[in-house]
């Protein structure tokens, strides 16, 4: 069964970047699509974006032009870099084994907190 593991996340300024990991293993990665989620304090998790095994990518409109999502096929690694990083993006994100743009998976990360502020 798949499993998914983040890292990365940490206390970061307006303005500043970050990028989280995603670990796969379990699971054929060269085949595998992959999304992060995120669920800011007191809200539902909501869609980041997604990575597909052929390296299309798609993206929420919060994020578009500041996160960038890309895959490693060595590592079995997704990753998130996010720059100018706002207040807004505070939340634990997650990654999971999306096939559907915007649905997660059945198999989630145990998540990596990001917060930002000054």
């Amino acid at each position: 069964q798949v499993q998914l593991v983040e890292s990365g996340g940490g206390l970061v300024q307006p303005g500043g970047s970050l990028t989280l990991s995603c670990k796969v293993s379990g699971v054929d990665f060269n085949r595998q699509d992959i999304a992060w989620f995120r669920q800011p304090p007191g809200m539902e998790r909501e869609y980041v974006a997604m990575i597909s095994w052929s390296n299309g990518r798609a993206y929420a409109g919060s994020v578009k032009g500041r996160f960038s999502i890309s895959r490693d096929h060595v590592k079995n690694t997704v990753y998130l870099q996010m720059n100018n990083l706002k207040p807004e993006d505070t939340a634990v994100y997650f990654c999971t084994n999306s096939e559907v743009i915007g649905k997660p998976g059945d198999a989630w990360g145990q998540g990596t907190q990001v917060t930002v502020s000054s």
